[in-house]
């Protein structure tokens, strides 16, 4: 490992750690700024905030490896994905926004929820704390796993011998630097460090696939087509369609993802959502589409080059070693862990959020100080990081599988909840409550019974679509036959 390497992800460490001790002086003296930053993000730090937090080590790994195995008909994942956050930013945003704050300052989900059903509010918050804690622990998993196997790759016989594997020496070192940042700066460190993490994203997945494409030489098109695979280019080639539904229809998760939706509630102004949306979803495209080409233009540069790739979602990894100055391989391991870090950050923010005013000031300390819930905040982020550590230390674990369940169960659980929450003025606390239990019960079923692997006799259908239709009938239906005794709000 080259010390320019090294350098380039000190630098980033240092500028991490750094963001979080602005934010702890800036915003952690009450739960509204450790929580939520006071509500004061400019439309492009939540924006790229909502964007970096969204994709994950997935984007520069599982994406690109998803690709690299079956080529372009994957991409109907990415497609999926652009219509569903563009549907999250135009109908849910502004309507979070405006929503949260106006019945009763909201600062979580689990909150407003309450606040909008009253009837069924401490049922909602215990339940929909209980959905987000715990798939959020699978989550954030994912994101350690993917920490480790950069270190594991990138990093073979550089760390020091300390009894562990580099794999989880990785782990451990990735983890460890999210948590201090979340747990100084809160919210605010959060929010700034995924906008400094979406630019190097962004940066990294534009540099990338470029370089690859000209170092394979010719057109690219004929490069690409050149890998023995047939329909490597077509979107349509040994596509199902149960597998192009299941593929698209990961867009559905979009609407019940709080570490994302979390970012509209903290924007500074209603009227900004509009811009917020706009900036967001550039990044978002030209992110996924650097993700695509980097699957596929690995693959050729590997068939081309007789390069041996045992773990296809480690291919931006390799890549970045072998084609780069070590100045900017160090740069793109840093974008790789700034996908990484900046969910990882999130999630265990909104988990803890849910842990402290969910279950702690409503059941343990309703009198709690505000300095007191701060803290109890960050003790939080540290038990929902151990756990994700215990199901990480896995090193067979695949980084797209653990976001595919956790990102169904999500959707499942709070997609029709929040949607319908927002535009149905009909909706009552026990459709809500039917709801956010028969999603996440249809999502964590089908998982179980292997269907999301093989449904009759076929490939498998995404758990999120039975979830996800199931909850939005259990609340259309619970509502009308079950008519709520107070006014929606």
């Amino acid at each position: 490992m080259n010390t320019w390497t090294l350098a380039a992800l000190a630098a980033y460490f240092v500028l991490m750690l750094a963001i979080g001790l602005f934010a702890w002086r800036k915003s952690t003296q009450d739960s509204a700024g450790y929580l939520l930053a006071g509500r004061s993000l400019s439309p492009a730090v939540a924006a790229l905030s909502a964007g970096a937090s969204d994709m994950s080590g997935w984007l520069l790994l599982g994406l690109p490896g998803a690709l690299y195995v079956s080529g372009l008909v994957e991409a109907w994942i990415a497609i999926g994905l652009t219509v569903g956050a563009a549907a999250n930013w135009i109908i849910v945003a502004p309507r979070l926004r405006e929503a949260t704050e106006r019945l009763g300052n909201a600062l979580t989900i689990p909150q407003f929820l309450a606040n909008r059903f009253p009837e069924q509010g401490t049922v909602l918050r215990v339940v929909s704390a209980v959905v987000i804690v715990g798939f959020f622990t699978v989550y954030t998993a994912s994101g350690m796993v993917g920490g480790g196997k950069l270190f594991e790759t990138a990093f073979a016989g550089v760390l020091p011998d300390t009894g562990l594997s580099d794999y989880m020496l990785g782990i451990l070192i990735t983890a460890g630097i999210v948590l201090a940042y979340t747990m100084i700066g809160g919210f605010l460190a959060v929010s700034l460090t995924d906008f400094v993490q979406g630019m190097i994203m962004m940066t990294a997945l534009v540099v990338m696939p470029l370089v690859i494409l000209s170092d394979l030489g010719g057109s690219a098109a004929l490069s690409l087509g050149a890998v023995p695979q047939e329909g490597f280019l077509s979107l349509t080639q040994g596509a199902s369609l149960v597998g192009v539904i299941s593929a698209v229809t990961w867009g559905l998760g979009y609407f019940g993802q709080p570490h994302i939706i979390v970012r509209f509630m903290a924007i500074d102004r209603v009227e900004n959502v509009a811009r917020a949306g706009v900036i967001g979803m550039g990044w978002m495209v030209i992110s996924l589409v650097g993700a695509v080409l980097v699957g596929l233009a690995g693959r050729a540069y590997a068939e081309g080059n007789g390069l041996p790739v045992s773990d296809p979602e480690t291919i931006f990894i390799i890549l970045s070693g072998l084609l780069f100055h070590p100045a900017v391989t160090g740069f793109l391991y840093a974008a790789l862990l700034a996908a990484i870090m900046s969910t990882i950050s999130s999630q265990l923010l909104v988990s803890s959020s849910s842990l402290t005013e969910d279950f702690y000031r409503l059941f343990l300390r309703r009198s709690a100080s505000e300095r007191e819930a701060v803290n109890i905040g960050r003790l939080s982020v540290a038990l929902v990081a151990a756990a994700a550590l215990v199901i990480a230390a896995d090193p067979e674990s695949e980084v797209l599988g653990l976001v595919a369940n956790a990102w169904a169960g999500f959707g499942a659980a709070f997609g029709p909840l929040i949607l319908l929450a927002l535009t149905w003025p009909r909706m009552t606390g026990a459709g809500a409550v039917a709801g956010l239990v028969t999603g996440a019960g249809v999502v964590a079923a089908w998982i179980a019974l292997g269907w999301n692997k093989a449904f009759l006799s076929g490939p498998g259908l995404y758990e999120i679509v039975p979830g996800f239709t199931a909850a939005f009938a259990a609340i259309v239906l619970v509502s009308l036959t079950r008519p709520s005794r107070t006014e929606a709000g």
